[in-house]
Parts: structure tokens; C-alpha cells; sequence
């Protein structure tokens, strides 16, 4: 399973705020991301509960979606999808890259390595 950008948005809502209508995904899409029509969200939830990315629970009037994935399980899947086929599989390449294109905080710094030091222990 490998969704979409408009789905990753859609999930990155559910994991953030729980369980949820489509009209609050929809209001919530609108007010951080960009417009988008009800009936377009609406069609984009139906299409990912067909295809099993999110759940939906139709016990009430307004059925209730929510994300059928873990989080940190998706983005782990993606991410190693994404170095296997950009870096040929190589982290230390993926990190070299990410500090040459940015400008790394002090801080951030401090965190990757105290990371580091845990993964050595």
C-alpha cells in the first residue's frame, strides 16, 4: 500500500486528531493545507476504505474514519521504499544529502547525536 499524496494528507489528519467524520477532515484540510470541495474528500475517503488504508466505523449517522495503519509503521515503510530506490538502500547517503540541502540547527545537531549515542549503546 503506497498512498497517495491527497490519502497521506488525509491520514496525517486521522493520526494527528483520532477518528473522525469527513466533514471535519474536510474543514481541517481546508483550513491547513488548501480548499477542497466536501464531495472531493467525501469520494477520497470511500476510495481509501475500499483499498483498506483507513477504517470506517458505521454505527451511526455520520460514519467515523479512521486510519488503519500505524503511523510510525507507514512512514517506516515509505521511508525505506524511498532510500532502496533514491539511494540505492544507503541511510548514510539519504543523511549526507539532507545536511548539504539545509541549513541544520544547533539543536537539531544535539538531538542526531544523543540519538547516536543511544543507538551505539
Amino acid at each position: 500500500m503506497e498512498p497517495t499524496k491527497s490519502e497521506l494528507e488525509i491520514l496525517q489528519l486521522l493520526w494527528q486528531y483520532g477518528p473522525s467524520t469527513v466533514r471535519f477532515v474536510n474543514d481541517k484540510l481546508n483550513e491547513e493545507k488548501r480548499a477542497v470541495q466536501y464531495s472531493s474528500t467525501l469520494k477520497l475517503m470511500q476510495i481509501m476504505f475500499e483499498k483498506g488504508i483507513v477504517t470506517r466505523d458505521e454505527s451511526s449517522m455520520k460514519h467515523i474514519y479512521g486510519p488503519a495503519i500505524e503511523e510510525n509503521k507507514l512512514k517506516k515503510q515509505l521511508l525505506n521504499r524511498f532510500v532502496d530506490t533514491m539511494y540505492k538502500g544507503s541511510a548514510s547517503s539519504l543523511v549526507m544529502q539532507l545536511f548539504g540541502n539545509k541549513d541544520t540547527s544547533q539543536q537539531e545537531l544535539d538531538e542526531i547525536r544523543d540519538f547516536l549515542k543511544k543507538l551505539d549503546q
